[in-house]
């Protein structure tokens, strides 16, 4: 334990035991702090995520019973403590009725961040927004060592102009682009006495804003077993619509689209960051991510 740290987490919280490092990954190390009143958690973030405290922090400062409840942060270290948020949605199963919940609160959440979208930008919060995407997939595919075969690559490639369409399709249609969380799953929803809380902000994008939708559907899929045809995705997408308009559900389709692809351009971030000798386990969750891409370019 770096004796500065303790000292910069005991200055903020009584401490009551030995602080114990939880995660210790290329893009941020996670401590569990026991407190007199429970337990606390330390974040330190690597330069790949240092925009996260800051983050954070402001929005815990105008969104308070959405988010996790900020006792500290140092944004020239990357520093980053939080009050307990209860329970995930994943040690419950991860619920539907949760996103349900869940869903419209995180939607007026991004409504009310639109006018801080270019603070945040200014403030090292990745810049996803439509018009940056063709340019961003260019790269993508350029390439060399992606973890999938040549075939997809070669699917891909062809795709390009397409997605351009797609993007300039979607920035027609007057939705504003703000702040969207791109990692939306069962272990950054908590629940305590029933108040939901998101967490986790470190995947953060200025982008589309439904496309923060495209995790949440992901993870329904693959740990609920949930056919993509089941009604739930229908209720879920208008839950989450509604503060926007119901009018809206062909251009969420289209964001739906557009996201998948948007998401796997957002991992290079993240994947050029590593360390060589962390590429290999990262890139096993990265090719799913491409593929789930390409399936939604043929949608």
């Amino acid at each position: 334990m770096d004796l500065a740290v303790e000292e910069w987490i005991g200055a903020r919280v009584n401490l009551a035991g030995r602080i114990e490092t939880v995660h210790d990954r290329p893009w941020a190390t996670v401590m569990r702090v026991p407190t007199a009143d429970g337990v606390a958690w330390f974040k330190a973030c690597s330069p790949v995520q240092a925009f996260e405290p800051r983050l954070s922090a402001h929005l815990f400062g105008r969104w308070p019973g959405r988010v996790a409840e900020v006792l500290g942060h140092d944004e020239d270290r990357a520093w980053l403590l939080l009050a307990d948020a209860g329970q995930p949605a994943g040690a419950l199963g991860n619920p539907p009725r949760a996103w349900m919940n869940a869903l419209p609160l995180y939607a007026e959440l991004q409504q009310g961040e639109t006018v801080h979208a270019e603070d945040h930008v200014l403030h090292g919060v990745p810049d996803l927004r439509l018009a940056t995407l063709p340019g961003r997939y260019e790269d993508l595919v350029r390439r060399r060592q992606l973890p999938v075969t040549d075939i997809e690559m070669t699917r891909m490639r062809h795709f390009t102009r397409h997605f351009t369409n797609r993007c300039e399709d979607l920035s027609t249609r007057g939705v504003a682009e703000t702040i969207q969380h791109d990692d939306l799953h069962m272990a950054n929803l908590y629940t305590h006495r029933g108040r939901l809380r998101i967490l986790d902000w470190g995947d953060t994008s200025i982008s589309h804003t439904f496309a923060s939708l495209v995790v949440t559907f992901r993870f329904l899929e693959e740990r609920n077993r949930m056919s993509p045809a089941d009604p739930w995705f229908g209720r879920l997408r208008d839950a989450y619509l509604e503060p926007w308009g119901p009018a809206l559900r062909d251009t969420f389709a289209l964001a739906m689209q557009v996201g998948a692809i948007a998401h796997a351009v957002a991992w290079l971030r993240q994947r050029d960051a590593l360390p060589r000798e962390a590429q290999p386990e990262f890139d096993s969750g990265f090719a799913t991510v491409l593929r789930r891409a390409l399936a939604h370019m043929h949608q």
